[in-house]
């Protein structure tokens, strides 16, 4: 998979994602500031992170700021996305079994090298509930959605 890793902000987390992304078989581009750089504005960056994952050029997205909850509204307003801000591997799992989730949303503050290594390894080895029950969950999502 083709995952975009997203932050309005440079931290290690984001070289420690990228090899966590490397481990688990999947590519990785990063969108956003270097270490010396500032000015990126959260929502601006996580659109386009997520932009990429609407039109197919990812397959899903990493997304960061301070709390996470930013970004993870960011995201969230864009058709076809389905952002989960987690902060444990628990919810991760749930969030891509359950939710179906194709992005995933991180603190920069609360998450650590550690955590975030559990984290992906649940959102990576995790595949999505299929059965009838979780469907309907899923096709009710999508008539929010479209829903003016």
């Amino acid at each position: 998979m083709k995952i975009v890793i997203s932050s309005d902000e440079y931290c290690e987390l984001i070289e420690t994602i990228r090899l966590e992304c490397k481990n688990y078989g999947h590519s990785s581009v990063y969108i956003g500031p270097n270490q010396n750089q500032t000015g990126f504005d959260w929502p601006d960056i996580t659109a386009k992170a997520a932009n990429l994952v609407q039109t197919g050029e990812a397959d899903e997205a990493i997304v960061l700021c301070f709390t996470g909850t930013g970004a993870s509204i960011a995201a969230n307003k864009m058709k076809g996305i389905r952002c989960a801000l987690c902060v444990d591997a628990e919810t991760a799992r749930g969030a891509r079994l359950w939710n179906h989730a194709n992005v995933l949303a991180l603190s920069i503050r609360l998450t650590t090298s550690n955590l975030v290594g559990e984290i992906l390894r649940s959102w990576f080895t995790t595949q999505i509930s299929n059965d009838e029950w979780n469907k309907r969950q899923i096709v009710t999502l999508d008539k929010l959605e479209s829903a003016e």
